[in-house]
């Protein structure tokens, strides 16, 4: 795993080169590439890292390369979001624009399925259902080289959003979105939120094995940590891994970063609090995510 990282200080397009360049060192004459990203609704500093990367790329032969927005049940991402997203230009232009759509049978392949005693050990036999895997049939095809960009902020229903939950759930199908959710409200946002390793990513990874299985290009993860600011995003870690384990070590040391980022500790819990739903939420679907960390004789305004 690569990495560079400074909580203090801006990272500069230097420093973030560098981890790209190290990355990717040891693929040439990949031709045909796919770059799975995060969408509207998540914040990160996507528009800087894909023209490092795509310039990196075209030194090294790529001829082609598609993106595919990993949105799980949001909205279709439009044309001009996908370009302020990926930083696109008259320079950086992609070849093809996808984005994955849950509920489309077409762009679905089935992979794997989740045993019901897994689900169960994790749910405490809350839940007896087996998941089956389902997953964007893209990923399956002839790319040579997958990349795959995520922000790392704390997550109501995986402890951190990032890394393999691009995959699980963020490309999936009905079945993988609705009983991974519910298996993450069995588990209590509680005891998730925040938290690096819990039950709700252990689904996490365990379904990504059987989507990696089917995968035939190699997979490079790069994991963002930021911090927010009047002004944009702010860079402050890059953490890039290949294979599912260099995804796990990227999101685990992401997540360290983020925990000190976006994590303010209180004395006591909120009895009111007044949430701000950013403009970006413009779904009830989305907006709704301000409620979900709302506990019992709690008040969200």
């Amino acid at each position: 795993m690569l990495s560079v990282e400074n909580l203090n200080e801006k990272l500069t397009d230097d420093e973030l080169n560098e981890v790209v360049r190290g990355t990717l060192r040891g693929f040439r004459n990949i031709g045909k590439i796919l770059l799975i990203h995060s969408d509207y609704t998540r914040r990160d500093f996507s528009h800087r890292l894909v023209p490092l990367i795509y310039r990196e790329l075209k030194s090294r032969g790529m001829k082609e390369i598609c993106s595919l927005n990993a949105g799980g049940t949001h909205r279709k991402m439009k044309e001009d979001e996908i370009s302020l997203k990926l930083g696109i230009s008259n320079e950086i232009n992609f070849n093809k624009c996808y984005n994955h759509e849950y509920n489309d049978a077409d762009q679905l392949v089935t992979v794997g399925e989740i045993p019901a005693s897994f689900v169960a050990e994790q749910t405490n036999g809350d839940l007896l259902q087996s998941i089956p895997i389902t997953v964007n049939r893209l990923v399956t095809q002839d790319y040579e080289l997958i990349i795959v960009l995520s922000g790392t902020v704390p997550h109501e229903a995986a402890g951190y959003a990032g890394g393999l939950k691009v995959f699980f759930p963020g490309i999936a199908g009905p079945a993988v979105i609705d009983l991974f959710h519910w298996t993450a409200v069995l588990i209590g946002v509680p005891e998730i939120i925040g938290s690096i390793d819990n039950p709700a990513r252990d689904v996490i990874n365990e379904g990504s094995h059987y989507v990696f299985q089917k995968i035939k290009a190699p997979v490079v993860s790069f994991n963002m940590a930021f911090e927010e600011s009047n002004s944009g995003v702010i860079p402050k870690g890059l953490y890039a891994g290949i294979g599912i384990d260099g995804f796990i070590a990227a999101y685990k040391e992401a997540a360290k970063a983020s925990s000190k980022l976006n994590i303010v500790y209180i004395d006591q819990p909120l009895h009111v609090a007044v949430q701000v739903i950013d403009e970006n939420y413009d779904e009830i679907w989305t907006a709704g995510k301000g409620s979900y960390k709302l506990q019992r004789s709690g008040v969200m305004a």
